[in-house]
C-alpha cells in the first residue's frame, strides 16, 4: 500500500470546496473510472488536542467535561484526513452527495487531550449496492505507538453505478417494520444545531447548514451531522465508567432540522453488576420512523 504523508491535518472545508469544483468541472469521470480503489494510505502525525474546541464540543453534546477525549470528538479530529483520500484525483467516487450509512469503533483505551495522535485512513472493500455503489473507510488513531481507537465507516455514493461492480438486485434493505419502545429521552433540535457542530467538528457540508444550501444538494430541508447524533447517543449509552468499549451506529433516515428525537437507551443485562453493554434506537416520535440504532459493547483490558 502507497503512503501519502501529510504535513498537517487538512482544512475540511477547503476539501467540500474542491470537491465542489471537481462535481462542476469533471461530474462524469468519476462515474466512468475505473472500479476499483486507489491502494493508498494518508497519514498525518503528531496532531494536538485542541482544548478550546474540546470544551464547546463537550458542552455542545452533553457531555461531562473532563480530561479524557470522547470518542466523537476522536472521529472529528481523523475526519479531514479520510476526506483528504475521498477528494483525491485517484479517488473513483463523487463525494458530494455520498450517503453515511453506519460507523463501527472500537476505542480501545482513555485518551487523554494532552496526548499528541497520529491518524491514517485509506479506502477498502468497495461493492454494488442496490442504490449505487457503497465503500468504506478506515481510519486508525495511535497515541504513542499505540493503537488506541479504529473505525470503518461505510458510505454510499447514490446513483453511481460504475463499470465492473455488479449491480445488487432484491429486496435487502427494504425498511423494516418498526414498533418504537418507550423512550427513554428526547431530544428537540434547532435549525442552528448543523451550525454549531460544523463550528467544533470543521464539518462544514453545505447540507447540514441551511435550508437554502440543504435545497442546493437535493434535500428538502438542512439535516443534523450523523455524527453530531451518533456523538450525542455516546453520551448517555457508554456504560459509566467504562474507557475501553466498540460501538456501532446504523442510519436509516436523516434527521430533518428543526425536529425532535425520541430515544430509547436499554441496558443490555440489566441482573448483573457490571454492564455487559447497551441498546439504543431512535425513531422521529410523529412518523415512528427509525433514525438510527446501535449499541455500545465493554472491552476486556
Amino acid at each position: 500500500m502507497n503512503t501519502v504523508e501529510l504535513a498537517e491535518v487538512p482544512s475540511l472545508s477547503r476539501l467540500y470546496v474542491a470537491a465542489a469544483a471537481a462535481a462542476a468541472r469533471n461530474r462524469m469521470s468519476k462515474e466512468q473510472a475505473p472500479a476499483q480503489l486507489p491502494n493508498v494510505r494518508h497519514e498525518v502525525g503528531s496532531v494536538p488536542v485542541d482544548v478550546g474546541r474540546l470544551t464547546q464540543y463537550q458542552h455542545l453534546l452533553h457531555e461531562p467535561a473532563r480530561d479524557a477525549v470522547p470518542s466523537g470528538f476522536i472521529h472529528a479530529l481523523a475526519f479531514p484526513v479520510a476526506m483528504n483520500v475521498m477528494t483525491a484525483e485517484d479517488f473513483p467516487l463523487p463525494l458530494l452527495g455520498m450517503i453515511h450509512l453506519s460507523n463501527d469503533v472500537a476505542h480501545y483505551r482513555q485518551v487523554l487531550f494532552t496526548e499528541r495522535l497520529d491518524i491514517s485512513a485509506w479506502p477498502q472493500n468497495m461493492r454494488g449496492h442496490r442504490a449505487g455503489t457503497q465503500m468504506e473507510m478506515a481510519v486508525e488513531v495511535k497515541a504513542s505507538g499505540d493503537l488506541v481507537w479504529r473505525a470503518v465507516s461505510t458510505y454510499l455514493a447514490k446513483g453511481v453505478h460504475l463499470p465492473g461492480l455488479d449491480t445488487v438486485s432484491g429486496t435487502k434493505g427494504a425498511r423494516e417494520d418498526f414498533t418504537p419502545p418507550p423512550p427513554t429521552a428526547k431530544w428537540r433540535l434547532g435549525v442552528g444545531v448543523g451550525r454549531s457542530y460544523a463550528a467544533v467538528s470543521g464539518d462544514f457540508n453545505p447540507i447540514h447548514l441551511s435550508a437554502i444550501t440543504a435545497k442546493a444538494l437535493g434535500m428538502r430541508q438542512s439535516i443534523a451531522h450523523g455524527m453530531y447524533l451518533a456523538s450525542r447517543v455516546l453520551a448517555s449509552a457508554r456504560p459509566d465508567g467504562v474507557e475501553a468499549f466498540n460501538w456501532d451506529i446504523e442510519f436509516a433516515a436523516p434527521v430533518f432540522l428543526p425536529g425532535t428525537v425520541a430515544l430509547s437507551v436499554k441496558d443490555r443485562d440489566e441482573s448483573r453488576e457490571s454492564s455487559t453493554g447497551t441498546d439504543y434506537v431512535a425513531w422521529n416520535p410523529k412518523s415512528a420512523r427509525k433514525h438510527f440504532s446501535g449499541s455500545v459493547t465493554p472491552l476486556a483490558t
